[in-house]
């Protein structure tokens, strides 16, 4: 594929730089530069301003009330807004079940529920990882019991990030015990205020509250929220699951972290000289960042296929593998660069660019990151997806 910019994608460029430039409050740009957590109020007005010029969708069909842009207008969009510093647009509705719903949701599904994710009507969380059910999802055990025209689930959901704020939940649930057990999977999109639903915060080892667990106790969900069909959960899932994995890629975070970076290690002293300036540190940044073009040139590959209508198959878990440890390596090498600053839990008036605040964040960045080759099936079991793709020619 061509990958030159046309004037038409510069002018787009363009656009987005200025609505950026325009709309996005340094101090809220700050706030995300630094790592710091971003209020339920902060994230949907972010959203809303999106939303006002119809970017908010930008990976979704025009029919349905997104942008429709191209795989290379999706890539400029997500490396200026990162480069920004804007805050990310929350995944839950707008990358993963919105997808879900478009290809596999009754009409009567798309035409209720899509606007509700456009206009923030609802937030959606998702409730896919289990205790004892998280690589091997297909292990989960929260079950849903037909009951006339309702589902009753009973069970429960962990590491549901940003719970907390979610009225709406969409779930894998079992809905069958017999067979393989991919087979008995079902898909339900729950009220997180109907009666019987509990989210319960998990404190992480910085005092946030990220993530949460749901527990469901006899909840009762009308069958109009199944998606597709019963027992056919997992089709969906694998759906799902292929987009998460491209979205924790981040090519765009990965782009804006080198940039950081290569700030940082341009005011940090190394032997009276600046650390970007030491053969050996330069000759890792800039490892990473070939490595960082490599991966950007395969994610527009994958993007341009998706917007083809092809399902994204082995490059996701390609991606999601790359992408996490290009992250983790920028990660690693921003908090070398600050050295014993950023080890420190209090700082007063070191060197980097932002003061004390960069170290730190610098530091909590890194600790944050280990998740990524973690969630969305860890990294093993995307090797495992690769190898057996490719064994079976």
């Amino acid at each position: 594929m061509d990958m030159s910019f046309t004037a038409d994608e510069i002018a787009f460029r363009d656009d987005i730089r200025a609505f950026l430039k325009a709309e996005l409050d340094p101090a809220l740009a700050r706030k995300v530069r630094l790592h710091h957590d971003l209020t339920k109020a902060e994230m949907e007005g972010w959203h809303a301003k999106l939303q006002s010029r119809g970017w908010l969708a930008g990976n979704w069909p025009k029919e349905f009330g997104g942008a429709g842009w191209t795989a290379i207008q999706r890539h400029i969009f997500e490396e200026e807004s990162a480069r920004a510093h804007a805050p990310r647009i929350v995944p839950f509705g707008i990358a993963m079940l919105g997808p879900v719903l478009q290809k596999f949701g009754w009409k009567e599904q798309q035409d209720y529920w899509l606007p509700r994710i456009l206009n923030g009507d609802d937030w959606w969380c998702q409730g896919y990882s289990e205790p004892g059910a998280g690589s091997d999802l297909a292990g989960l055990r929260c079950e849903a019991k037909r009951d006339g025209d309702h589902y009753v689930v009973n069970g429960q959901k962990t590491w549901t990030t940003l719970g907390q704020h979610a009225n709406m939940i969409f779930c894998l649930v079992r809905t069958n015990a017999t067979g393989k057990k991919q087979e008995g999977i079902s898909f339900l999109l729950i009220d997180m205020t109907t009666p019987g639903v509990t989210v319960r915060p998990i404190v992480l080892l910085d005092g946030t509250a990220e993530v949460n667990e749901v527990w469901f106790d006899n909840v009762r969900v009308p069958v109009a929220n199944l998606v597709g069909t019963e027992n056919d959960g997992w089709t969906y899932a694998k759906y799902l699951l292929t987009h998460e994995r491209t979205n924790i890629a981040g090519v765009g975070f990965a782009t804006a972290a080198l940039d950081n970076l290569k700030r940082v290690a341009k005011s940090q002293r190394h032997r009276g000289q600046p650390l970007s300036d030491d053969p050996l540190f330069a000759a890792e940044m800039a490892g990473v960042e070939i490595e960082l073009m490599a991966m950007s040139t395969t994610n527009l590959r994958m993007l341009s296929a998706a917007a083809q209508g092809q399902a994204p198959g082995i490059e996701s878990s390609m991606l999601k593998i790359k992408g996490t440890q290009i992250r983790q390596r920028l990660d690693a090498l921003t908090r070398r660069a600050y050295g014993g600053q950023a080890m420190a839990l209090t700082l007063e008036g070191n060197e980097g660019p932002d003061g004390a605040d960069g170290a730190l964040a610098a530091s909590a960045t890194w600790l944050n990151n280990r998740k990524l080759s973690i969630y969305g099936g860890s990294n093993e079991i995307q090797r495992s997806i690769i190898s057996g793709a490719l064994a079976k020619g």
